[in-house]
């Protein structure tokens, strides 16, 4: 099953038909596959250099299954809400902050919302997944998340962020439901025009940072009614991801990956919740203004 999705595609298993993939045969015995020679004669050999025994199979790791995608997504959810807190604790409070005690606030936002944009297409791009760098991804995003939440909640109110947070989950077990209920299915053109629609929401946010820099913001990212526009359809994308999420998990496991690829599942997934979380404020702080 080939992917568009970036953050799948770049993982050859996930473009597995099964257990017989690559020419490998199946054995009765213990249900593993055996590396055969294959077809080139280059690439036969005889054994380890003077041993005298055949090459060894690297360890496997076991395949991916829905609990091991549950703990890593937990873990790294897990980081983005601690360094989120940590962020908002250690902050300035905005109440009684003057003008120069705000600098570390927006430091945290413009170098957490950097860092993870950039870790975010390493990690998108990535072919073998790295835990490490998924952990810094949630480090960083949580990070900006901490430092935009403490924003939104000093000028519109306690109650948006919490809304926020409570929606996000609602949105993804609603999904989530929704998905095994209604044997939701994903094609090729539902996955072409998702991530069409995300990269052109970047190209969007991109401009708007550039317009920005010189004063000529459109405030397509705003809180205001041309921003509510994009807020809305940043919503129904992210809950869009969640079900191409879903849907690659579910064929994932399946198909029987490594259990390694259970951390580019967690990493997808955060995206998409994180995705959510941002525009459900968005649209949150539009109905709380005054």
């Amino acid at each position: 099953m080939r992917s568009n999705n970036p953050v799948f595609a770049r993982s050859e298993e996930f473009q597995r038909g099964g257990a017989n993939a690559y020419g490998n045969q199946t054995y009765a015995g213990n249900g593993a596959a055996y590396q055969g020679y294959g077809t080139d004669p280059a690439q036969w050999g005889t054994g380890e250099p003077g041993t005298g025994m055949p090459p060894q199979a690297p360890v496997s790791q076991g395949p991916m299954t829905i609990d091991s995608v549950v703990q890593k997504t937990a873990m790294s959810l897990g980081v983005v809400i601690v360094a989120a807190l940590a962020t908002w604790i250690l902050t300035p409070d905005l109440a009684t902050a003057t003008t120069e005690d705000l600098g570390p606030l927006y430091l945290a936002m413009i170098v957490g919302s950097l860092g993870a944009f950039a870790l975010s297409m390493v990690n998108s791009f990535k072919r073998v997944v790295s835990p490490a760098l998924v952990l810094a991804f949630c480090a960083l995003e949580g990070v900006a998340l901490g430092a935009i939440s403490k924003v939104f909640d000093a000028r519109f109110g306690d109650g948006v962020v919490s809304g926020a947070v409570m929606g996000t989950f609602a949105a993804f077990a609603g999904t989530l439901i929704a998905y095994k209920v209604l044997n939701i299915k994903v094609t090729d053109k539902f996955r072409k025009f998702v991530i069409a629609a995300v990269f052109g929401m970047i190209g969007l946010s991109l401009m708007e940072l550039v317009l920005g820099m010189f004063g000529a913001q459109i405030g397509l990212f705003g809180v205001s009614g041309l921003g509510m526009v994009t807020a809305v359809a940043g919503l129904v994308l992210g809950v869009f991801m969640l079900i191409m999420d879903f849907d690659f998990v579910e064929q994932g496991v399946a198909n029987g990956i490594p259990e390694r690829e259970s951390w580019r599942a967690a990493f997808a997934m955060t995206v998409s919740l994180v995705w959510i979380y941002t525009n459900l404020l968005r649209i949150l702080a539009f109905f709380s203004q005054d």
